[in-house]
């Protein structure tokens, strides 16, 4: 049979004709304009590409508690998110809101968390000194701890100092153990880090002792009692 010879044609069940193998490779997909469609390249609608730079900020979603309120035709359940960020570095955020679901809910915690962060003083992988903070019921205490040490710390403090550059850390939570509560006295406790150039000490280095006059008595005979 001739090379050049035509091959027959293919009918569908349907009555139309099947294209071939040549012809499906040769043809090239169109949009509702007419213009050519390239499918190799991911790109969205009207040229406008993803996305895809780097996030500055690292977010965890420590808890989410389901609430009620209570109101006139029944119970009106919600939900409640707390939220940290953090970049790994020395800026911290935690924030806490409610939303008819749990994505609402993780959304409006992330804004507040990022509208309130910090930014608190390390000491190389650690904290600069030793703090314990209360807020309401929760007592954290945190201790700066040597190199290779890691993070000692459970539940909420893990949490939220594995979102720091922190890298060495002793803690213990002596109160209460609501989350909530907890995020919140940690974050007080970084920020009220200072470095070790701006400590109050009692002595400082190379100032001179003031002088101090000793009170003298004076002794009195019995004549000049008399």
């Amino acid at each position: 049979m001739p090379e050049n010879a035509k091959q027959p044609k293919v009918i569908n069940k349907s009555g139309t004709l099947k294209m071939t193998d040549e012809t499906a490779a040769s043809r090239k997909s169109r949009d509702m304009g007419g213009r050519p469609f390239d499918r190799r390249n991911n790109r969205r609608r009207g040229g406008v590409k993803a996305d895809v730079a780097p996030k500055e900020f690292d977010e965890v979603t420590i808890n989410i508690d389901r609430v009620s309120r209570t109101v006139a035709g029944g119970r009106r359940m919600r939900f409640k998110a707390l939220v940290a960020i953090g970049n790994h570095k020395n800026k911290i955020g935690v924030g806490v809101a409610k939303g008819n679901d749990v994505t609402s809910a993780v959304q409006k915690a992330t804004a507040k968390a990022k509208k309130n962060m910090i930014e608190f003083a390390m000491d190389g992988e650690t904290i600069c000194h030793e703090v314990e903070t209360k807020e309401t019921g929760a007592d954290v205490l945190m201790k700066p701890a040597a190199p290779g040490t890691g993070i000692i710390a459970g539940g909420v403090v893990r949490s939220i100092i594995g979102l720091t550059g922190i890298k060495n850390l002793i803690s213990k939570s002596l109160g209460s153990t609501n989350k909530v509560n907890i995020a919140y006295a940690v974050v007080e406790g970084l920020r009220q880090q200072t470095p070790r150039k701006d400590w109050e000490t009692t002595k400082a280095k190379g100032a001179a002792k003031p002088a101090v006059k000793k009170a003298t008595t004076k002794k009195t005979t019995k004549k000049e009692e008399k």
